[in-house]
């Protein structure tokens, strides 16, 4: 009976794989996430949003790359030894996203994730799903498929073509 319960209670947990953008830490669930690869070059395409560094060939297949700082207005954009690209699987599309550094993966219980704060202003919070606290850390849990497959991404459509 008691593995039972252990058992139910892991399937509440949420996996996440943890990122960091400049200081912060951010969170995605581990089963979008398909690969990490090292920062490559990538080749621009004209007339994209700013965000969208480009596209590599990934085994035959055109990923668009998203510069998650860009994105979310995080200021100087340095890619060092430490930049990664997540490769995604979102909504039957490989997208790639650069960040900071990968950390590690985690599993949240339904007590570590309190709801994110509502904010009003410049600050876009729809993507964030939560706040995970994990120790002294505090995780800026992100709903990435709600993100790729935004408006005003416009990836869904632009990998379709």
């Amino acid at each position: 009976m008691q593995e039972n319960q252990t058992q139910a209670a892991d399937a509440n947990n949420r996996e996440l794989l943890t990122f960091t953008l400049g200081s912060e830490e951010y969170g995605i669930d581990i089963l979008k996430v398909q690969e990490i690869r090292g920062y490559d070059a990538v080749t621009t395409i004209a007339n994209s949003p700013e965000f969208i560094k480009g596209v590599i060939n990934l085994r035959g297949i055109i990923v668009p790359i998203v510069d998650m700082r860009i994105k979310f207005s995080l200021g100087n954009v340095t890619y060092n030894n430490l930049t990664v690209v997540i490769i995604l699987n979102i909504a039957n599309r490989v997208v790639g996203i650069v960040v900071d550094g990968v950390s590690d993966v985690i599993a949240l219980t339904p007590e570590q994730l309190k709801a994110a704060p509502e904010f009003s202003g410049a600050m876009d919070t729809q993507y964030i799903t939560g706040l995970g606290t994990v120790d002294e850390r505090m995780i800026i849990v992100i709903d990435i498929e709600k993100l790729m497959t935004s408006r005003d991404m416009d990836l869904v459509e632009m990998a379709a073509a």
